[in-house]
């Protein structure tokens, strides 16, 4: 049997790596970084750590392809999780911690979603298909506004209440 040889060392995944990929967020004027393990976009597994910091808007959206599916575990922090209905209206909240008795998510597609940071240095682990395409015009919430736009910070204040409450 042939031995199949990689260039690639293996990455422990480990406390020194949360908080250099935390601090590239808590720099990053979107308060997000990702620090990707598969090689390229055009990988057909994309499995990669996605840093989060409170403040960040990720604008609700979903997947179409019937291949991406993503899972979200988190590894640090806490993330709110929000689903939605076709027109926006909220369907579920769910708050994910690693101590928690709930820790991870498994979203199929098709489902509009967001996530926000609940904690500071919050990490996740996130596996789907690739390749990577950006999201299409059907696939962002039409209800939601754009990233970057003062009508987002607000929205994500709201998004963010949902929680607080608790």
């Amino acid at each position: 049997m042939a031995t199949l040889k990689t260039s690639r060392k293996p990455l422990l995944i480990d406390l020194p790596l949360l908080d250099a990929v935390s601090a590239e967020a808590r720099g990053n004027t979107r308060r997000r970084k990702n620090r990707n393990f598969h090689d390229d976009d055009a990988a057909l597994a994309h499995r990669l750590l996605n840093a989060i910091e409170p403040g960040s808007y990720l604008l609700p959206h979903r997947h179409l392809d019937a291949n991406k599916d993503e899972t979200m575990i988190v590894l640090r922090g806490c993330l709110g999780v929000i689903f939605f209905d076709d027109v926006g209206e909220v369907e579920q909240t769910v708050e994910l911690t690693p101590q928690g008795f709930v820790c991870g998510v498994d979203i199929p597609h098709g489902v509009y979603h967001t996530i926000l940071a609940l904690a500071p240095g919050t990490v996740i682990i996130e596996a789907k298909a690739g390749p990577y395409l950006p999201l299409t015009d059907a696939e962002r919430a039409p209800w939601a506004p754009a990233e970057g736009t003062s009508a987002a910070a607000a929205y994500a204040r709201t998004l963010s209440e949902r929680f607080a409450r608790r």
